[in-house]
């Protein structure tokens, strides 16, 4: 068939309407739609920008509507229950039907292939145990003023603007009746989060927003009344996210709303600019400094940070300065690290952000983990984790391999009725999650949703109890890295404890650097009053100057 061949058809069947329209008026609908179509593909031949739609005038129009909808063809009909992209058909269907506290039970076996490599499993125990309570908590900050019981399980960081106003009602809500906590993003506290009376984590980004200057710089006053807020339980410095760590961020001028305006104490009719590095610290050393004033300044609330794992000597910097000050200045040790993986993320980011900065979760966690236990420091700190955290083995592999609890943001979101349409960055969530139009999220029943957030919660921690009890454990805290096993080939399985390098108590503070290539390479070189490269890897990057 000609590439002309619907082009020149509608002309010719536009005419040969118009004739019979002169006889017989209905014809005249006909005229309408292929004189149309017939002008369409004039204006397609006449027109530059696009080479497809010259040389294809009216057929180009076809592939751009199976293009449009072609994520929702993959999605409905070609792919597999268990492809991951980025979350399965099988890993939403358990969210909606926990959420919806309907039977999540499976037929018939698994849809796993049990002998694939990265295949993962927990060995239960021939003497389980029984729980009755499945509401594990974990203390953060015991020794601050206001010690904090937070639930294993944790809404992550999503803010007020990239969710709707009706999206932050349901999750404080469900927050609040399941008894864990909501993090509010970087995004501040709306009028939103406090309509629930749920927990909250309070992040505090780069931008400042909710206690800034008109500069962009640290309002300690604005924080200090902010803080005191009895529903505000911790503090979160966000020094990166997963999504895209590095980055900044600017909401334009035009989406920001009086709502947004007032939540993150910024002029309307200016972009919202969230900088990438922070201004109230530059050192490793200032961080803890910063992370104690904030503590003194709320009262005595636990107060910590949430990083992305990049650079190795940045982190290893933090970590010198922590060995500084655990004997000298306790007071500067935070009270607890989330770590963030590279695979997580609800907030739109550049392609190349999602797809290859930032290390994954796993090892981002071991890392952190490893150096708290090295420098005699893990009892102190506890460790939060994210990143694509949906079932209860998910929970279990994650604080097996170093966390003391986790959180979870698509999860949650899913837990609303989400359904995967990836269009979060365009305003037109089809589900009224992720838009700022009151005729997409005001159709989203808060009360219901509400519901389903707590049962999602609820049900998810009750698995992770009975995976508990079928394995002989009491509790998330008695999990270790042997007790999680990985087929690494179609004949050798592995634990975590024997795949990965896990370092002894007091192993960084001896002499002699353990045999792992991070703490050999860096440690030695790290410091704590800079983030800066070591000097060995400077001259590495000057070898290509003439």
């Amino acid at each position: 068939m000609s590439r002309y061949t619907a082009y020149a058809a509608s002309i010719v069947l536009a005419l040969v309407l118009l004739l019979l329209a002169l006889r017989f008026p209905q014809a005249w609908w006909g005229v309408a739609v292929f004189a149309g179509l017939a002008l369409l593909g004039t204006l397609d031949m006449l027109q530059r920008k696009s080479t497809l739609r010259r040389n294809y005038p009216l057929l180009a129009h076809f592939r751009y509507g199976l293009e449009t909808i072609g994520p929702e063809i993959r999605q409905y009909f070609i792919q597999a229950d268990t492809d991951k992209v980025p979350f399965s058909r099988e890993q939403r269907a358990l969210v909606y039907q926990r959420a919806k506290h309907v039977n999540d039970v499976r037929p018939f076996g698994t849809l796993r292939n049990v002998y694939d490599t990265d295949y993962e499993w927990i060995n239960h125990s021939i003497a389980p145990v029984e729980v009755a309570d499945h509401d594990f908590r974990i203390l953060i900050g015991a020794s601050s003023k206001q010690p904090y019981s937070a639930s294993v399980f944790n809404i992550s960081a999503m803010s007020f603007g990239a969710l709707s106003a009706a999206a932050i009602r349901a999750l404080n809500g469900g927050a609040k009746r399941g008894g864990f906590y909501h993090d509010t993003g970087e995004g501040s506290i709306s009028p939103y989060h406090r309509e629930g009376g749920g927990d909250l984590v309070w992040e505090l980004g780069s931008g400042y927003f909710g206690c800034r200057n008109h500069d962009g710089s640290f309002n300690e006053k604005r924080f200090a009344e902010q803080a005191a807020d009895p529903q505000v339980k911790m503090i979160e410095i966000k020094l990166s996210q997963g999504a895209k760590p590095g980055h900044g961020g600017v909401l334009p001028a035009a989406k920001v709303s009086p709502e947004i305006a007032a939540t993150r104490d910024v002029p309307m009719g200016q972009d919202c600019v969230s900088p990438a590095k922070h201004s109230a610290f530059s050192t490793p050393l200032g961080l803890l400094q910063f992370v104690a004033h904030l503590r003194e300044r709320s009262g005595g609330k636990p107060t910590g940070f949430k990083l992305a794992i990049g650079h190795p000597w940045e982190w290893l910097g933090i970590a010198k300065a922590m060995e500084e000050c655990a004997a000298s200045r306790p007071e500067l040790l935070p009270d607890f690290i989330v770590v963030d993986g590279a695979e997580g993320g609800t907030g739109a980011a550049p392609s190349e952000f999602v797809n290859h900065v930032g290390v994954p979760m796993h090892e981002g966690l071991l890392l952190v983990h490893n150096t708290l236990v090295g420098l005699n420091l893990r009892d102190r700190i506890k460790i939060g984790a994210a990143g694509k955290i949906i079932s209860a083995f998910d929970l279990a592999r994650a604080i097996a391999m170093g966390a003391d609890w986790c959180n979870a943001a698509r999860g949650f979101m899913f837990s609303l009725g989400c359904i995967q349409s990836l269009s979060c960055h365009t305003n037109r969530c089809p589900t009224g999650i992720a838009t700022q139009d009151p005729k997409r999220w005001k159709h989203l029943d808060v009360p219901d949703k509400t519901t389903r957030v707590a049962e999602y919660h609820d049900n998810t921690v009750r698995a992770l109890r009975d995976l508990l009890c079928a394995a002989g454990l009491r509790h998330p805290d008695e999990l270790g890295p042997e007790h999680i096993l990985r087929r690494v080939s179609q004949t050798q399985v592995r634990s975590l404890a024997s795949l990965y390098h896990f370092l002894e108590p007091g192993e960084l503070l001896g002499g002699n650097l353990p045999d792992h290539a991070v703490f050999r390479d860096y440690w030695d070189e790290s410091r704590s009053d800079t983030f800066a490269a070591p000097e060995r890897l400077l001259r590495l990057r000057t070898s290509k100057a003439t």
